[in-house]
């Protein structure tokens, strides 16, 4: 099957990904929408003329996106309490266009467990965007077009996902390789909608936004972020040339969340605004998709475990 390839490059912006393309009528979901990439997901999507919702442990904070597009929207959403996914989507009506699973935690320094016993960048990157998706199908269903976009990360080439331990009970918590299994996940999310929702008419995909100064860097220590090229001796930031804007990490979210360019595409991984290759995963690895994470018997397999603990 060939890829699916775009006009757009690694440095285009959303805004110049939804250039032309109008919105009007559509209504969408951003979580984690009030900062990084989430706010700029939310300017393009709300320039082009949607009504966002934007999904949020702090509704406060996006105060600023609500004023700057009228009828932008706020509600609160905790994806590590599966109480406030209940809440949220039982208070959602009508009709979804599009779920944008743009919140997340990476490399939290060390374990920490939700109420149901789930590593909490597992909880929230993974299971929270499940019992969200899960929560809203018909909403979806009601769509002309529905979407979801899964944010996962060039990290899932470094990880599959551990079956037999992956909450880390047994084997020694380590914050990256945790971070890694979380994107892996994310992009099974997506497989899996694909192969028990495709029957809907909703589409899902997964894609990696790229290296971006974001709040979500936040638990890295300053060793990781000189390795990176991003900090400086005194501990200052630096933007290394691979880095991106957060307009421009936010391209390959909205080009999938709404572009006519990529519509009817499903169950596909995205990174700089193209289809990626499926690639053996492992530490050298640099870019393309896992096989393990966009394997279907794990994707399955997910599926049903994550469905047993939100239903």
């Amino acid at each position: 099957m060939a890829l699916t390839t775009t006009p757009f490059g690694i440095r285009t912006t959303a805004a110049e990904v939804l250039e032309g393309v109008d919105l009007s009528g559509r209504r969408l979901i951003v979580t984690g929408g009030s900062s990084g990439l989430g706010a700029e997901t939310v300017r393009a999507l709300a320039g082009a003329g949607a009504q966002v919702t934007v999904a949020t442990r702090n509704p406060a904070a996006a105060q600023p996106l609500l004023d700057e597009f009228p009828g932008t929207l706020a509600a609160a959403l905790d994806l590590s309490d599966l109480a406030s996914v209940r809440a949220f989507c039982d208070s959602w009506r009508g009709p979804l266009d599009g779920l944008v699973a743009n919140a997340g935690v990476m490399m939290l320094p060390t374990r920490q467990v939700t109420a149901e016993g789930w590593e909490t960048q597992l909880a929230t990157n993974y299971l929270g965007h499940f019992a969200l998706a899960v929560g809203l199908h018909s909403a979806l269903r009601e769509a002309a077009d529905p979407r979801v976009t899964v944010l996962s990360s060039g990290a899932q080439l470094r990880a599959g996902f551990d079956f037999e331990d992956p909450q880390f009970e047994h084997r020694p918590y380590d914050p990256f390789v945790a971070y890694a299994q979380s994107k892996t996940a994310d992009v099974l999310l997506a497989v899996g909608i694909d192969r028990h929702w495709a029957q809907d008419g909703i589409a899902a995909n997964a894609c990696a936004p790229g290296w971006i100064h974001t709040n979500l860097t936040r638990h890295l220590d300053q060793a990781t972020m000189q390795s990176l090229g991003a900090m400086d001796e005194q501990g200052d930031l630096v933007t290394p040339d691979y880095f991106k804007t957060p307009a421009q990490g936010a391209a390959t979210t909205v080009l999938l969340a709404a572009s006519p360019l990529v519509k009817g595409v499903t169950g596909r991984y995205f990174e700089d605004n193209q289809e990626a290759e499926v690639v053996d995963g492992g530490p050298e690895v640099m870019a393309g998709v896992a096989k393990w994470s966009v394997d279907p018997d794990a994707a399955d397999r997910l599926w049903d475990h994550a469905l047993s603990v939100v239903r």
